[in-house]
């Protein structure tokens, strides 16, 4: 069974993510493929979604203007997974600690955006992360990356932490990140996200035709 992915492609590194995605499901025998989401009527198709970072105010305000915001709620409430990262993640999250971001609610977090510095901090950690296939430490990408001030009391679960600050977390069929996974040739933090997340519904294994 082929499956469909999508990426927000209002802002951030859509081609990145798209490449990530298909040498994930390459690596586990299975066939996607990508489209780019810039408007609303796209996501409803979509089995798996991206929502990629660049800057929360806007792509909140894109995403809303365009009528894709509800489509993703829906798609999250479907089961079907979601990975969004950095700004993605401030977004995606319940509270942004930012007047200006129209939240999405789907992530029980509250986030502090450029928890780690500016551009000119940008840095690259080993991570430890729940859930991976080995235990290898993942090379995290952090630009501008905000953190996770505080985790709700529901399903919500860290799955990495740097400094002493969470930096990644799923709630159910939701990962986000702190970081950037798609700058990176490793792609298990997607692989995570989409083929290994018990509570998500659409990445489910092939059955036999």
């Amino acid at each position: 069974m082929s499956l469909t992915a999508g990426v927000v492609a209002v802002q951030g590194d859509v081609e990145e993510h798209a490449a990530a995605i298909e040498r994930a499901a390459a690596a586990r025998g299975r066939e996607v493929a990508v489209r780019e989401i810039r408007e609303s009527g796209i996501v409803p198709d979509c089995d798996l979604l991206a929502m990629p970072g660049g800057e929360s105010t806007t792509i909140s305000r894109l995403l809303h203007g365009e009528g894709i915001a509800p489509e993703i709620r829906a798609h999250v409430a479907a089961g079907k997974p979601l990975l969004a990262t950095c700004a993605g993640l401030i977004v995606a999250s319940s509270d942004a600690n930012d007047d200006r971001v129209e939240e999405l609610g789907l992530v029980d977090v509250a986030v502090e955006r450029n928890a780690f510095g500016r551009q000119k901090d940008s840095f690259e950690a080993p991570l430890s992360v729940d859930g991976l296939a080995d235990d290898e430490p993942y090379p995290a990408v952090f630009i501008r990356a905000p953190a996770i001030d505080a985790v709700g009391d529901g399903d919500a679960e860290v799955l990495a932490s740097w400094d002493g600050r969470p930096v990644a977390v799923r709630d159910g069929p939701v990962v986000g990140t702190a970081f950037h996974p798609e700058l990176t040739p490793d792609s298990r933090i997607h692989g995570l996200a989409f083929f290994e997340n018990d509570t998500a519904s659409a990445a489910a294994p092939e059955t036999a035709e």
